[in-house]
């Protein structure tokens, strides 16, 4: 049976909250609202757009919410356009997905980004190549819902008994469980380690190489 290591992106991979925060703020802005703030945006990376308008702004209307995600896209958009646009990627990552991918384990993302953001934030890093499964907001209802790693499963031949699923959020942990496989929250990202392991975390990285010890039960 194919082992599979799936990463979320964002908080994960790479550290790319200043240009959501930067976003989410021109966003909101653009439709006379007052901006949700740097903390309340944290909470909700991972999810889905309109979800995650939902949960920053519950009272609004359901208008508002598509509104928002659609006003997000295009501020993004812009950001990327200008140059303002930095997604670094975590110290160890590039070297985990090395050792990961040399110990025979498939790799794949399962992310809130849409395609067109996935492609280009992994292309920045030379990471394009890397991952044979790439599933997005753009595909699947929102975490923690699992259609994500289920496909990603089905595409891999993995089981959920050899795969595990490395993320920084309660949605990625929660989403984890949902499918049955290892949840392996990360301690460098968006939400707190205790949140994470209320989530259902089976373990906490404090840095990538713990990874590779988690790697081996999931082996």
């Amino acid at each position: 049976m194919n082992r599979l290591a799936l990463f979320d992106c964002d908080g994960t991979l790479v550290d790319s909250q200043h240009v959501i925060c930067a976003a989410m703020d021109a966003c909101f802005a653009a439709l006379d609202l007052p901006p949700p703030g740097a903390e309340r945006t944290r909470r909700v990376v991972g999810l889905s757009l309109v979800e995650a308008m939902r949960e920053v702004a519950p009272e609004a209307d359901a208008a508002q919410h598509h509104a928002l995600a659609d006003a997000y896209k295009g501020a993004f958009q812009r950001l990327r356009a200008e140059g303002l646009v930095h997604e670094p990627l975590y110290d160890g990552v590039a070297a985990l997905i090395d050792r990961l991918e040399a110990d025979g384990w498939l790799l794949g993302v399962a992310t809130g980004k849409s395609d067109r953001g996935l492609a280009l934030c992994l292309e920045a890093h030379g990471l394009a190549g890397r991952f044979v499964t790439l599933q997005t907001a753009d595909r699947h209802p929102s975490k923690p819902h699992p259609s994500m790693i289920a496909q990603a499963m089905a595409e891999t031949g993995a089981a959920p008994q050899t795969t595990m699923m490395i993320g920084d959020t309660t949605y990625d942990m929660a989403m984890a469980r949902a499918a049955g496989a290892h949840a392996i929250g990360v301690g460098w990202g968006y939400h707190r380690a205790d949140e994470l392991l209320r989530a259902g975390a089976h373990r906490i990285a404090e840095t990538p190489g713990d990874i590779l010890h988690f790697a081996k039960e999931a082996a």
